[in-house]
């Protein structure tokens, strides 16, 4: 039996949280949410993630911030970035850190699933350079 993906969820808004764990459920995926990015760095679950969904605006650290500092402690873990007010440098700067996708919230599910997918599908082969999803324009 294959292994079922670990999709984290760092979102200070309870009910995105739920509402995403519960498409990412409903698909399949096993799912941890955490209502900010220290609560994620501190979390058994750090090491086990295959895809992070993550918000962008939140209390403490960003989630830029935690792109960041990922990256500078070498964990290479897919990232899509959801928003619902986010400047034009957050999301190129996102995207040119890595990201495997923006999207602007209120988004389709369709637009998540198939970044996920995309995310794992970069997990999977370890390639490192992506074309970034964006549903911004």
């Amino acid at each position: 039996m294959a292994e079922v993906s670990l999709i984290s969820i760092v979102d200070d808004d309870e009910s995105v949280g739920e509402a995403l764990q519960s498409l990412m459920k409903s698909v399949g995926f096993q799912t941890a949410v955490f209502a900010s990015a220290e609560e994620f760095l501190n979390s058994a679950d750090l090491n086990d993630t295959a895809c992070l969904i993550l918000d962008v605006r939140m209390p403490g650290m960003s989630g830029l911030e935690l792109q960041a500092e990922l990256a500078a402690s070498n964990r290479r873990i897919p990232i899509i970035f959801v928003s619902a007010h986010t400047p034009e440098e957050a999301r190129a700067r996102a995207l040119a850190a890595g990201a495997v996708a923006f999207l602007l919230k209120p988004f389709s599910e369709d637009a998540l699933l198939g970044a996920v997918n995309l995310s794992l599908g970069i997990n999977r082969s370890g390639a490192s350079d992506h074309p970034g999803l964006d549903n911004s324009t």
